[in-house]
């Protein structure tokens, strides 16, 4: 098993959460929304930080690939992550049409850096660093908070 193997299942967590924050903005149960945002908000901002403390710099050591793929995937969490932040905004005050603008870009970029991580990046990831049960450890502990 390698080290990615538990980021692929928790990607499927989080478009599960940002599903239901979706279904309950667009029905206006903003209560309902708010926490499934919360939820997703929170795995989010974990998975990055995993993958931005952990998995990237230990490839990037181990490769010496600094400026490739992790590069590109450090530059679309920026990006999402000020998704997350209208997203904020647009739950704070209750706005469906704005907060479904910035759900759908969301949707977009995480499904095509989602793609791009499973198929191209983790694969590489456990190529190089497979066996390293600490780096494992240090993203299991990470994912759960």
């Amino acid at each position: 098993m390698g080290v990615t193997a538990n980021l692929h299942e928790h990607h499927k967590l989080c478009d599960e959460d940002f599903a239901a924050a979706e279904e309950a903005a667009q029905s206006g149960d903003w209560s309902a929304c708010a926490a499934a945002f919360g939820r997703f908000r929170e795995g989010l901002l974990a998975h990055f930080g995993v993958e931005e403390n952990h998995l990237f710099p230990a490839f990037e050591r181990q490769t010496g690939m600094s400026g490739g793929p992790t590069q590109v995937m450090r530059y679309e969490h920026g990006q999402m992550r000020d998704l997350v932040s209208q997203l904020e905004s647009a739950l704070a005050q209750q706005d469906a049409e704005a907060f479904s603008g910035a759900a759908e870009t969301l949707l977009v970029l995480m499904q095509q850096h989602n793609m791009k991580e499973e198929n191209i990046l983790y694969p590489m990831c456990d190529q190089a660093l497979g066996g390293d049960s600490e780096l494992k450890a240090r993203i299991d502990r990470g994912l759960r908070g």
